[in-house]
């Protein structure tokens, strides 16, 4: 693209457009008409130069008329109940279930390692010698020691928090770190199944498995499936640098990131429920099998969630992203 030539070619368009926006009357309904033609144009009059021959100067300025365009053309909106109810009930689950692809298989080969760890630990006690040397281990995993009184060393509304506040940290740094081709997920992964594995081995070693798996499964199906999808979804936005398919790499990230957003709301949500369950339920006096049961019924209650209401709102076209008013103009590319 010859960028001068293109300029003189528009140049009237952006001034006509500028002249328009800075009108203090009401525009009449031809003046209206105008303004929306010439917004489109210059919108994608931007797309062309930013794809073709970037330039800082007219960049900043092309993007600050389709700004201030677009605000005259939908009017100011603000987030209402609406919104909320929207992401609930459709974009967050529709954003789940489509990226199924990637937290499924993350989840079982995440869980055949952990399980996989935890028998190399339980039954090497070489190994165990290397994580802790035998009091303590003793101390670890005897009845009422440290693997069993950590859920109720603390006051059950602050242990909730503070569980909540760390995992949703976690799931948010395998969202925001995906950017980085997926490689510090992958590590944070590793991390999660390594502490799991260990616990796993040492109590199973002690022959105390079903007393560690007693206290793991009320609040940790909930919780290590919020890990996984949020690792998953972090993988799938790593590999959408590296193949963002029919569409230019800078949309297809810009899209994949704002559906991430997104599901580091939703899923922020997801673990407050499972850090509740760890705070209040895996520390109380119910029988294990009561315990275990909420924690199932939570688990099974997501998955309906996300594979109903998700996979209805899938394939009703939701992708999780903001809806398409709210997107800035793109120019159509070539399959």
């Amino acid at each position: 693209m010859d960028l001068d030539v293109f300029v003189s070619a528009h140049r009237a368009e952006w001034d006509r457009l500028e002249a328009l926006l800075r009108r203090q009357r009401r525009l009449d309904g031809a003046e209206a008409d105008e303004l929306v033609t010439l917004y489109q144009r210059t919108a994608t009059h931007l797309s062309l130069i930013q794809s073709s021959a970037p330039d800082p100067q007219l960049t900043g300025r092309l993007s600050q008329l389709v700004a201030r365009a677009r605000s005259a053309v939908t009017g100011t909106r603000r987030a209402s109940w609406r919104d909320v109810t929207r992401f609930l009930a459709h974009g967050f689950p529709a954003a789940v279930y489509k990226a199924r692809h990637w937290w499924v298989p993350t989840a079982l080969l995440s869980t055949a390692v952990a399980a996989l760890l935890g028998w190399w630990i339980g039954t090497h006690p070489e190994v165990q010698a290397s994580i802790a040397a035998p009091s303590e281990l003793r101390e670890l995993t005897r009845p009422g020691g440290q693997y069993e009184t950590y859920y109720s060393s603390h006051p059950a509304a602050s242990f909730a928090a503070q569980v909540w506040t760390n995992n949703a940290w976690a799931a948010a740094l395998c969202l925001i770190l995906g950017v980085f081709l997926g490689l510090p997920v992958l590590w944070i992964l590793f991390q999660n199944m390594l502490n799991l594995g260990v616990g796993v081995g040492l109590m199973s070693s002690a022959g105390r498995l079903d007393t560690f798996l007693g206290l793991v499964l009320p609040h940790g199906l909930l919780e290590l499936t919020a890990v996984f999808v949020a690792a998953g979804t972090g993988l799938r936005l790593g590999w959408t640098l590296i193949d963002p398919g029919p569409r230019t790499r800078r949309t297809a990230l810009a899209e994949e990131g704002r559906a991430a957003i997104g599901m580091a709301i939703g899923l922020a949500l997801v673990l407050f429920v499972s850090g509740a369950i760890e705070g209040f339920v895996t520390p109380s006096g119910l029988p294990t099998w009561a315990r275990i049961t909420i924690g199932v019924a939570a688990e099974v209650a997501f998955l309906a969630y996300v594979y109903v209401l998700g996979g209805r709102a899938a394939r009703a076209g939701e992708t999780g992203d903001v809806e398409a008013a709210e997107r800035s103009a793109t120019v159509p590319t070539a399959a």
